[in-house]
């Protein structure tokens, strides 16, 4: 057994995550809304300022995604697990 979090959901087909299965991941995907939205209001979407933010934030989110992800991230053609 994993003692990794599992937060998402693995694609059923690619690679990367599904949705959200737990709290935490929806959280996640929200507070991510949020530094987009408000980085965006508040400094337009040609201002280098919100590019800074937007670009981290997405890293991040990635991250933390592809640690959360029951199986990891690999490529996957369907079968079930």
């Amino acid at each position: 057994m994993n003692d990794r979090p599992e937060w998402f959901a693995p694609k059923r087909y690619g690679i990367g995550a599904g949705l959200p299965i737990a709290w935490q991941g929806w959280a996640l995907i929200g507070a991510y809304a949020v530094v987009i939205g408000l980085a965006l209001l508040i400094f337009g979407n040609r201002n280098p300022m919100a590019i800074s933010l937007v670009g981290p934030a997405t890293f991040g989110l990635l991250v933390v995604t592809v640690r959360t992800t029951r199986g990891g991230w690999r490529w996957r053609w369907g079968e079930e697990e």
